[in-house]
């Protein structure tokens, strides 16, 4: 290959001209070494964060300082050089600092490593090597960018586009070791000037179809990351201008600040409208939450009941609000629903205060959830003009639901002391949040967990000035918990989440606390709602429950039971966590039976503590 063409080929990595006159053993032992390292980045984005850091600094500052010294052909090659030099010593002076500002300053070295790239793509050299050069710089700018979009799986993605160029540029030092100590076996065969040249002729081509080949791979993966960034984005929720609360808003709570027409599906029975009122949030601060609610058709004359219906997990961030939703008014979300707009009963169903209207989410914060919830039958009785609402209410709900239900009736006297509590209905309840996280905690590390306690531990620290996220969370993985936060169970974005978790839950490395422990475990036991509530009470659950243990829901009948409460029970072999709660379970006659009975006052048998 003519000598003009070396400088050009040296400039894909400084590196290699720092090892390029080594003797070959001590070319296999640094090959071996940096292969290992790099095998060590991309396994370990996070216990490897900072040896991923001092890599990736000194490595800058090594290239620039060697391009800058090897007489650069132009300002680019001068600009980015410095850049490479200026990026290496912010990531090394910022590993004592911040790990977390770590991610996007690698995000950079990409871009700037992608520019070089781009600019050799236009020196000498064969086609197919500046046709490399362009894709793979195209590839290092989409990458750099993207992790820009998805801060979560920045250290993911570079950990592995760092990890692979390290693993690489290992495997190339370790071969030229390799061809090093073969090549004086070589040297005793008689030379053959034909035979090398068809060698060389024959390796060109392999290495030209090669060249192309990787090219196209890597223009293939960046316009896929591309294409995925675009569908999980067009996937997320849109919060839309009936959420933003108005600069005055109706002092006190539970006022009615506007309402507008649901936009998801209907339910048979039913008209249903969104209203965004005024409540208090957990720490009894001003707040504003959304609502839907939901009037059956042609009601009654007279006043109405109502039923308190308090949502599931759906997620913790502001666009995970069940009113955003297509299917939230109908029987798939909300049990016997049909059955009870027949009745004439009035259903109200509270995003709680953070999802859909802005603020701090309440989730599995017992006075924030509960506050939402009576507000939102406040305001509903300023609704409509024909609509009378009675003070009879019944309060149903499930799993993050039922801990709000439970919330709702045992604050209801004082907060609403208009509304008159009949009874409340619960399927699987975090009753208890501590020996909920004890007992997923026991269990092995899994992916979905890590974001579940992402989704308790981010709004604990939001609305608790002693729960400290640092003092729970590893060392910089505070951009991935907070990003875990922000996606909902029902976008596909979601998958983001789960694929960042499985990155690093092999040893829970997220968190480095027990999070039973500290002002988070002293606060999720104030949000405990184990005692009784004086009022009758329905609990059921599955018996194939996949997430909430059945265990902890017979020790909470068990400990209802043994202080006196009057509670009904019943659990369902078979069903899952969900089950009970969809169309044609064998729960639902029990639910608007039992509910029935006690709107109309009729005796029923209330008590199932005999029957354990």
């Amino acid at each position: 290959m003519p000598a003009t063409r070396r400088p050009h080929l040296r400039r894909w990595n400084a590196l290699p001209a720092l090892v390029r006159n080594a003797p070959p053993r001590v070319l296999l032992l640094v090959g071996a070494i940096v292969v290992a390292l790099g095998v060590l980045i991309v396994s370990r984005p996070l216990t490897s964060l900072v040896l991923l850091g001092v890599y990736v600094g000194a490595s800058a500052v090594v290239m620039g300082v060697v391009e800058l010294v090897r007489r650069p052909a132009g300002w680019w090659q001068r600009a980015v050089s410095a850049a490479w030099i200026v990026a290496g010593l912010a990531v090394l002076v910022w590993l004592g600092r911040s790990l977390e500002l770590l991610p996007p300053v690698l995000a950079v070295l990409l871009v700037i490593g992608g520019l070089a790239s781009v600019g050799r793509a236009t020196g000498a050299g064969p086609a197919s090597a500046r046709i490399l050069a362009l894709a793979w710089g195209v590839a290092q700018i989409a990458f750099g960018l993207l992790s820009f979009t998805w801060p979560d799986v920045t250290v993911l993605v570079l950990a592995v586009v760092f990890g692979v160029r390290t693993v690489v540029f290992g495997l190339g030092v370790f071969w030229r070791g390799v061809v090093g100590i073969r090549r004086p076996r070589q040297r005793k065969e008689p030379f053959d000037a034909q035979r090398a040249v068809r060698r060389r002729v024959i390796r060109a081509r392999w290495a030209a179809a090669g060249r192309y080949a990787l090219s196209l791979v890597l223009v293939a993966t960046a316009a896929g990351g591309w294409w995925l960034n675009d569908w999980l984005d067009d996937g997320a929720p849109v919060v839309d201008a009936f959420y933003d609360p108005p600069a005055q808003v109706p002092s006190g709570h539970g006022r009615l600040i506007r309402s507008d027409a649901y936009l998801g599906r209907l339910p048979e029975n039913g008209d249903v409208s969104r209203i965004l009122y005024t409540t208090r949030d957990a720490l009894d601060g001003p707040a504003v939450a959304s609502a839907l609610v939901i009037v059956p058709k042609d009601p009654p004359a007279g006043p109405r009941p109502v039923i308190v219906w308090n949502h599931g997990t759906t997620g913790v961030a502001q666009g995970c609000a069940p009113s955003l939703r297509d299917a939230s008014a109908t029987k798939w979300s909300i049990p016997a629903l049909e059955q009870a707009l027949k009745a004439g009963w009035v259903v109200v169903a509270s995003d709680f205060s953070g999802q859909g209207a802005p603020g701090a989410y309440p989730y599995l914060i017992g006075e924030g959830e509960a506050r939402s919830s009576l507000d939102a039958v406040l305001a509903t009785a300023e609704l409509r003009t024909d609509l009378t609402l009675s003070p009879d209410t019944v309060v149903w709900g499930h799993s993050q639901g039922g801990h709000a239900a439970l919330w709702t009736t045992a604050i209801a006297k004082d907060y609403a002391p208009g509304l008159d509590v009949l009874g409340t209905a619960v399927v699987a309840p975090v009753a208890d949040p501590p020996a909920l996280a004890e007992e997923l905690l026991s269990g092995p590390p899994n992916a979905m967990l890590s974001v579940i306690t992402s989704w308790v531990l981010v709004p604990y620290s939001d609305t608790y000035p002693d729960v400290r996220l640092d003092d729970y969370i590893a060392e910089g993985s505070r951009s991935i918990v907070l990003e875990m936060t922000q996606r909902c169970p029902s976008e596909p974005g979601v998958v983001v989440s789960v694929l960042a978790a499985l990155g690093v839950s092999e040893d829970r490395p997220l968190y480095s606390a027990d999070l039973t422990d500290g002002a988070l475990g002293e606060r999720l036991a104030e949000n405990a709602m184990t005692a009784p509530l004086g009022t009758p009470m329905l609990v059921a659950w599955g018996a194939d429950d996949e997430v909430i243990p059945p265990k902890l829901q017979r020790d909470y009948v068990a400990k209802l039971c043994a202080e006196g409460q009057d509670v009904r029970w019943a659990t369902y072999a078979g069903y899952d966590h969900l089950r009970p709660i969809l169309p044609k379970s064998r729960f639902l006659p029990v639910l608007y039976d039992w509910t029935k009975k006690l709107i109309e006052r009729k005796d029923q048998v209330i008590d199932g503590c005999g029957l354990r």
